[in-house]
């Protein structure tokens, strides 16, 4: 029986193109199937949010974690994801290269999915997450399009003129577009 313990030996990153959808099948693909294997979010919740039972991580468990992570990425897709979790998702993604190597990162996750025989997807080796990242980067602007259409003309405005400013707000109050809008359709737009 082969040493699980010790990765195989891979000479250089797997090309994207065969394993992306293996590891984001909703942006190839959409659906909504979920293997058998992994537990719905309500389940996943009733075990996380039992604070009196200390949680013991098998190696499972945290591969699966570093597939859930992963899966996120899946939902900047589908334009009902809310803005601020569009946000989080893409600065995770794209964060600064020197935390690629920290544990949970995006570089991380893709490689112990991609790595592990314990992952929930078939064994695919090193992906390239710049690849990844590239094809991402790529489709942003129609995912972004598609999530702004259910929001009035000056959300979507200020989203393309300045996102940072935007995220910042949805940081400090997730709510803080519906209560714009509510405040807005209530006292009307002084400007229209």
């Amino acid at each position: 029986m082969p040493n699980q313990s010790v990765p195989p030996r891979v000479s250089g990153p797997t090309p994207v193109g065969p394993v992306f959808s293996a590891i984001f099948p909703t942006l190839s693909i959409p659906s909504h199937h979920r293997p058998a294997a992994i537990p719905d979010r309500v389940a996943l919740n009733e075990i996380l949010d039992d604070v009196e039972a200390p949680v013991e991580w098998s190696e499972e468990d945290i591969v699966f974690l570093h597939w859930r992570l992963l899966a996120e990425v899946s939902c900047l897709a589908d334009p009902a994801t809310p803005l601020e979790e569009i946000f989080d998702t893409l600065r995770w993604v794209f964060s600064e290269r020197e935390k690629d190597g920290l544990p949970f990162s995006f570089v991380s996750c893709l490689y112990v999915v991609g790595c592990s025989p314990l992952s929930p997807i078939a064994y695919c080796g090193r992906v390239d997450a710049e690849e990844i990242r590239d094809r991402i980067r790529h489709n942003l602007k129609s995912w972004l399009d598609a999530s702004l259409e259910r929001f009035p003309d000056w959300v979507r405005d200020a989203v393309i003129s300045n996102p940072a400013w935007v995220a910042a707000r949805l940081a400090r109050n997730p709510q803080w577009i519906n209560e714009q809008v509510k405040r807005i359709s209530a006292q009307g737009d002084l400007f229209a």
